[in-house]
């Protein structure tokens, strides 16, 4: 597994990050560059970018706090503020640079995330995701919970859900 650092986003972290979402989604799909400056802004305590030993931006997993179990498609467009406890944490994206992908980078994207989540006292994170990434969030703990409301990009889109044990 590859040595990876952790750090909140920055601005001038744009072009990476833009480059890195617009490389794992289709233009339908991928957040436009002002979304991605509100999320940077808004909810940074949510935002996790990781980046590899020379401080390469090589992913990020980002998304608010929300108070129901699933995502809705009006959370791609504006984020508010987090609450500093409690809630689900949602994933609107997490995506890794073309030449890192298949080496783990993205499996750690969510322990660090989970880890935020429970020092947090999240009640679980929440996702969608296309039907051949299910079974990788499967094997990360997450349950898929049957198709999603969401009409984002015209997808048929799946709830995953991963439940935070308190106590944990």
């Amino acid at each position: 597994m590859m040595d990876i650092n952790f750090t909140a986003p920055r601005p001038e972290y744009i072009k990476e990050l833009m480059y890195i979402e617009n490389s794992g989604f289709t233009p339908d799909e991928a957040a436009t560059e002002e979304a991605m400056l509100n999320r940077i802004t808004v909810i940074p305590d949510s935002f996790i970018v990781a980046k590899d030993e020379q401080a390469k931006i090589i992913g990020y997993v980002v998304g608010p706090v929300i108070n129901h179990r699933y995502i809705t498609d009006n959370l791609f467009e504006h984020s508010l503020p987090n609450p500093l406890r409690g809630g689900f944490q949602s994933i609107l994206s997490i995506a890794v640079h073309p030449e890192y992908r298949g080496k783990g980078v993205a499996s750690q994207l969510l322990c660090e995330l989970e880890r935020v989540c429970k020092r947090n006292k999240r009640d679980g994170i929440t996702l969608t995701c296309l039907d051949y990434l299910v079974p990788f969030y499967e094997t990360n703990g997450y349950r898929n919970e049957g198709k999603s409301d969401s009409e984002h990009a015209g997808e048929v889109w799946f709830n995953l859900v991963k439940e935070m044990k308190t106590g944990d």
